[in-house]
Parts: structure tokens; C-alpha cells; sequence
């Protein structure tokens, strides 16, 4: 690692190969905490490259645990983190309106390593157990119409340098690597990001796969539609940016999407929402990422088509009842 970090150092990047090396070292705990902590550091003062990114990327797919889904057509909707807003979890709560509608959604989660509660903290919380039997996922498809997977147990990397991003605190690399690592890999894609760099890089890695994508970025730093202001949207045909009203029919204040201070009562503001007890502004927010989840799929005539069904998904208790079925909640 010493001379890898010499290299980076001297304002070099890494090749792919070299890069894919790298996350194989972590993940077979080569490295001392010390020496990855460095070496994330690295990518906290200077952009990372593409070929770098797909060098990660291409080690933890290699890695991972496999999931088999019987060649089911699910979606994952996932942001990047790291945007530091503190905001609840819209898209998990995203994930279960869009599954209350019919659509299969494999989300891919973890624990927050720069925020209070990421989907893992939040779904542990409300009393989800993590798995990693494909047939169990697939049962759990079939009932409740959405599997969560825990990233740690499908990237032995991540479970590794999991600890570290924790006591680091802030923004890594490896919040950009999560929406792209699903061992499920999804036919449908939802990415919200926290910048346009970010925005412009994983346009050019999505539009290198198969899967229908939509990014997603709020000009006001949100890696999600946040309908704070206008929110550009990334897709396979193209990029447009839309006003608040034009997603969310209003335009909402910050301090209206705050997460709370603790993994509890980010639980709390979930439960809340998905029960139909949340504020229009929360509501709002989560009903136009659902939307924009559901448009994804290309299945859908319009936006507001979809959007109609993401009200209906909520104000019927469908949502809720996805989670009722996943988590054996009564």
C-alpha cells in the first residue's frame, strides 16, 4: 500500500486494473485500517477517475455474494449519499410506494456512514433481519413485492472498510460505488446523486450497461428529487430539468424533509409517513421519487400516470402493508 499511495500522492490515478487490485487487497484484509484510511482519503481531496470507479466497481461485482432472482424484473431505487442534508430515508420509503403498486424492487442498503440513519438503520430498526438466501429473497419478492439487500453481506470489501467510513465520517468513494454494485443487478435503476460531476460520471457508466436508468440530482446538493428547487433529470434518451411543482405539485422548505437526530426517530418519521400520518410537504417528496421510479420502467404512459399511482400505493395502505409482509410487523 505504501508505494500505491506514494503513487497517489505524487497526483497520479490509478489504472483500472490497478484500481481493481486495490479493493481485492481490501477485501482480503490485506491492508491495515491505517493504510485504508489513507488511501480513501486520497479521493477526499481529488476527483476519482472513471477508469478508477470502474476498477472498484469491477472487483466488488467479482466479489460479491450472488443473488438469484429468477430473472424477475425489479428496480432499485438508491441514492449516492454523502449529500450531508440529513434528510429522512425517502428513497427506502420510496421503495415500499412503489412496491405497493405491483413493481418488484430489489433495494440495494446500508448502514449511513456520513448521515444518522441509512436504509440498513432504519430497516434493522422497524425489525427487518438481513438475509442473503436467494430463495428466501424470492419468497419475500413474491409477497411483499420488494427484498432488501444488506450490502455488506453480499461485498466482503464493504464489510471491511465499513468501520473505518464510520469513523471517517464523511463523504467516500464507496458512496458512489453503492448504487452500482446490486448483486441483484436490476433491470431498472433510480440514482439520485449529490453533484453534477457525479451526475455526468454515471451517465457515462449506466449508458455502458443494459439496465433503464433515471439520475436524479437536486441543483440545490440533494441526491434525490427533494422539490427544494429544480432537480435535473438524467435518463437513456436524454437530461431536462424540472421546477418542484412540475414533480411535486409545490415547492417544499428543508427543515420539512429532516431526517431527526437518531437512528429511533428516523424510524419514527418513516413509520409515520408510510402509515399515512406524514405531512404533505414529506409526502410530496416521497410520492415524486416513487413517481420517477415508476416512469423508469418505461411500463407507463406519463409522469402524472405515475405519480396517481404512487397516491393510490400510500393512501390505500399498500405501501405500508409491503412492509407489514417483509418485516412481519402486525
Amino acid at each position: 500500500m505504501k508505494k500505491i499511495l506514494n503513487y497517489l500522492f505524487e497526483h497520479k490515478s490509478l489504472s483500472r486494473e490497478q484500481a481493481k487490485e486495490v479493493l481485492h487487497n481490501i477485501s482480503n484484509n490485506v491492508y491495515s485500517d491505517a493504510e485504508i484510511a489513507a488511501f480513501i482519503t486520497v479521493y477526499l481531496m481529488r476527483s476519482i477517475t472513471i477508469e478508477e470507479l470502474q476498477g472498484f466497481r469491477d472487483a466488488l461485482m467479482e466479489l460479491c455474494v450472488p443473488v438469484d432472482l429468477h430473472g424477475q424484473d425489479v428496480i432499485d431505487i438508491v441514492g449516492t449519499g454523502g449529500d450531508g442534508k440529513n434528510t429522512f430515508n425517502i428513497s427506502t420509503l420510496s421503495c415500499f410506494i412503489v412496491a405497493g403498486t405491483g413493481t418488484k424492487v430489489a433495494k440495494h442498503g446500508n448502514y449511513g456512514a456520513s448521515s444518522i440513519s441509512g436504509s440498513s438503520n432504519v430497516m434493522e430498526q422497524l425489525g427487518y433481519t438481513f438475509k442473503k438466501d436467494s430463495d428466501v429473497l424470492n419468497k419475500e419478492l413474491d409477497e411483499a413485492h420488494i427484498c432488501f439487500l444488506h450490502a455488506p453481506l453480499f461485498h466482503p470489501a464493504l464489510k471491511v472498510v465499513g468501520p473505518i467510513r464510520k469513523n471517517l465520517g464523511v463523504r467516500t468513494f464507496f458512496n458512489m460505488l453503492g448504487p452500482m454494485v446490486n448483486p441483484a443487478s436490476p433491470k431498472y435503476q433510480l440514482v439520485g446523486v449529490y453533484n453534477l460531476e457525479m451526475a455526468r460520471i454515471y451517465n457515462y457508466l449506466l449508458q455502458q450497461g443494459s439496465s433503464a436508468f433515471t439520475i436524479i440530482h437536486s441543483l440545490d446538493g440533494y441526491d434525490e428529487i427533494s422539490l427544494t428547487g429544480d432537480i435535473k433529470v438524467i435518463t437513456n434518451a436524454g437530461e431536462k430539468i424540472y421546477s418542484a411543482e412540475d414533480l411535486g405539485k409545490r415547492t417544499v422548505n428543508p427543515m420539512d424533509i429532516h431526517g431527526g437526530n437518531s437512528v429511533e426517530e428516523a424510524a419514527r418519521i418513516f413509520l409515520s409517513i408510510l402509515k399515512g400520518a406524514g405531512s404533505w410537504a414529506q409526502n410530496a417528496v416521497v410520492l415524486a421519487n416513487a413517481a420517477m421510479a415508476l416512469q423508469c420502467t418505461g411500463i407507463y404512459a406519463s409522469y402524472d400516470e405515475c405519480y396517481q399511482m404512487a397516491v393510490e400505493s400510500l393512501e390505500s395502505g399498500r405501501a405500508y402493508q409491503s412492509l407489514q409482509k417483509l418485516t412481519g410487523r402486525q
